[in-house]
């Protein structure tokens, strides 16, 4: 049903729960909250700690008018509590000032105390009266214009009567495994009794959710034991030898990735394979190693990458590997017609090997004889996109590569038709990276430390979160560019994020890499396949709020040359779980053992969340339930196939939910 239909919701109210991406009540009910206030632990603003989230009961004195100040607008109260006087702020949100009218309030939001200079930061709030219906755990949802807390919640109290909720798990499984009813879960999700009720109803949601998508990798995954087509000449001594184009010797876990794909591709079976390794451990010498005996075979090969930062870098190791052999690059940012000359050629067999972007995808983009394709950060493609590279030739072998670790339990879940390589090791000459964190105090000391390594030729890398600071929380990319710039001005500072253009990410790369800049401020676009051997520092900040294998593949930005390097993390919230999570990270560089642990200690729900900064099964990112909800929902998936139950019910829901898998994200 339609948002507009429900009660209240006015035109202008639709548009707002539009800017939220909710059109109809299927998809508010699957609006789950971001926290739930217990209104049972109302707190004195004295009892509160910096950077503790509270809730607190207080009286609004006087809203400020809003100030501007460049693209930054700020909303400051004035609240109360006795005779404790304190403000709270709102970063980038001027529409609140009309929402606030002197009067009781519940606020809740972080606690920042600054020299006894205490105030909330961006904080839900909502009027407090005798007639308030708060009572328990009451949900918090994300806001956008002029939607307020209240409003939310009766539309969702109205929508959850009336859209039917419908499992797929067949009903002969909902009875042999006692299973809740699905519906049931979603009431208890948005208007929880108790805390025992929320984490059961979470499971139950993820559960549901997990078993569909299993189920459509079943379904779109094919059989991994498809007949060979392409026919492989090329011989063991020509592999030896072309190892000796790179300038070291391939370890052992290099070694025998590459026995693997030719053992592969000189069997009767079609390769599809996952080649693992960690940050450093040379995935992309044993992935050209596998073009090689593609195009020595006389077949075409392609190497697609995420960005077109990535894709030129990769293009230069290609010409550079590959000088006898014909190289092309295709990206969004090529003009109109190098395109056409390229497609030209690669139609006709003139080139050898094709290196690109998502260009590559294109439907007007033919192969005469593609037989092996590379998907570099594979985590950063769907299922679909890599199916659509394969299918551009007939019966072309692939290699996928990631370098962001998942727990080798779930790999083998959502990787299940790919045979899995991993590489354990790294090469001898990698550099051990000293990590660091740095109390506040010493900030200008590490400041002081990066401009004389710049002046002595090093180069750093400066990460934060976000791009504009619309939390309060986190250091914004463009304010910390500015900041930096004014801290340390004989130092030349480049900025770098996601929203630039990638023509515009390129250059600013390039220049980088060209050591025409000593420092780069970016957001975590730089966290994948960026090689600058000369860097040598990487800050990150509010690190608390990145998961360990992000921090990781943050922190293998640098130690890319022969000389000693730092990454220093800067903490935004000093709790006691934060501190062990990265006091882990500075005890261990194995990649791998970070996934576990940060499963370990995350959850699931954190793990495959936005929270790690991607954007696999964003629906239940809010959901906080067990790995072993997974394990589950895989058990009733092979089951319900293997007994065909409900197949073709379960068939269409799979199919609708292959749909989202186009820009799949494991990190």
């Amino acid at each position: 049903m339609r948002i507009s239909l429900l009660r209240g919701v006015s035109e202008k109210r639709s548009k707002d729960f539009a800017k939220l991406g909710i059109f109809d009540t299927a998809q508010l009910v699957r609006y789950f909250p971001r926290a739930y206030l217990d209104m049972t632990n109302r707190v004195s603003v004295r009892e509160v700690f910096h950077n503790d989230m509270a809730l607190l009961a207080c009286t609004l004195v006087s809203v400020e008018p809003v100030r501007y100040a460049g693209r930054r607008k700020t909303v400051r109260a004035l609240l109360s509590q006795g005779n404790d006087h304190f403000t709270a702020v709102w970063f980038n949100m001027p529409y609140i000032a009309q929402k606030l009218k002197p009067g009781e309030y519940l606020f809740y939001g972080r606690v920042q105390n600054y020299y006894d200079r205490i105030s909330l930061v961006n904080p839900s709030f909502e009027p407090l009266d005798k007639n308030t219906r708060l009572k328990g755990l009451v949900p918090v949802y994300p806001l956008r214009g002029g939607l307020t807390q209240r409003v939310l919640r009766d539309c969702m109290a109205e929508a959850l009567s009336l859209e039917p909720v419908r499992t797929v798990i067949p009903e002969e499984l909902i009875k042999k495994y006692k299973l809740s009813p699905l519906r049931q879960a979603y009431f208890a999700v948005h208007r929880p009794e108790s805390q025992t009720q929320l984490i059961n109803a979470s499971e139950r949601i993820a559960l549901e959710e997990y078993f569909t998508l299993i189920s459509a990798f079943k379904l779109i995954k094919g059989d991994k034991n498809e007949a060979r087509l392409n026919r492989y000449t090329v011989t063991e001594r020509e592999v030896a030898d072309f190892e000796k184009r790179f300038p070291f010797i391939f370890t052992k876990g290099q070694q025998g990735a590459v026995r693997a794909i030719y053992d592969n591709l000189t069997s009767p079976v079609r390769m599809n394979r996952l080649l693992q390794g960690d940050v450093g451990s040379g995935k992309t010498a044993v992935a050209l190693t596998g073009i090689f005996m593609a195009v020595k075979s006389g077949f075409q090969a392609v190497y697609l990458s995420p960005t077109e930062v990535l894709a030129a870098q990769n293009f230069q190791t290609l010409c550079n590997i590959f000088p006898d052999y014909r190289v092309a690059y295709l990206a969004g940012g090529s003009t109109a017609k190098e395109k056409r000359e390229i497609k030209t050629a690669l139609a006709m067999g003139e080139i050898d090997i094709l290196c690109g972007t998502h260009a590559v995808l294109q439907g007007d983009v033919l192969f005469q004889n593609l037989a092996f394709c590379v998907c570099d950060e594979q985590h950063r493609f769907g299922v679909s996109q890599r199916n659509t590279l394969s299918e551009k030739g007939n019966g072309a072998d692939v290699l996928v590569m990631s370098a962001t670790p998942i727990p080798r339990t779930l790999s083998l879940i959502f990787y299940g038709d790919l045979d899995i390589t991993t590489i354990p090791d790294k090469p001898k000459e990698r550099q051990e990276i000293s990590t660091s964190v740095i109390p506040a105090y010493k900030y200008g000391d590490m400041l002081a430390y990066i401009r004389r390594e710049t002046k002595a030729g090093k180069q750093a890398y400066f990460v934060c979160a976000k791009i504009d600071d619309d939390e309060g929380e986190v250091t914004s990319v463009t304010e910390l560019y500015e900041e930096l710039k004014g801290k340390l001005f004989d130092v030349r500072f480049a900025l770098l994020h996601g929203r630039m253009k990638e023509k515009e990410k390129a250059e600013i790369m390039a220049a980088f890499k060209n050591k025409e800049y000593d420092c780069l401020v970016s957001t975590t676009v730089i966290e994948v396949g960026v090689d600058v051997p000369n860097a040598t520092i990487m800050v990150i900040y509010n690190a608390e709020r990145f998961g360990l294998s992000q921090l990781h593949q943050l922190r293998g930005r640098v130690g890319r040359g022969s000389d000693k390097s730092y990454c220093f993390l800067l903490v935004g919230n000093e709790s006691e779980t934060a501190m062990e999570r990265l006091s882990i990270l500075k005890q261990t560089t194995d990649g791998f053992k970070l996934a576990e642990k940060d499963l370990e200690l995350r959850g699931s729900g954190d793990f495959f969340g936005t929270r790690q900064s991607g954007k696999f099964l964003n629906d239940i990112k809010n959901l906080r339930y067990s790995t072993d909800v997974i394990f589950a929902a895989k058990k009733l998936s092979d089951e319900a196939f293997e007994r065909r139950l409900n197949f073709e019910e379960i068939k269409e829901a799979a199919m609708k939910k292959y749909d989202s898998l186009k820009d799949v994200v494991l990190n």
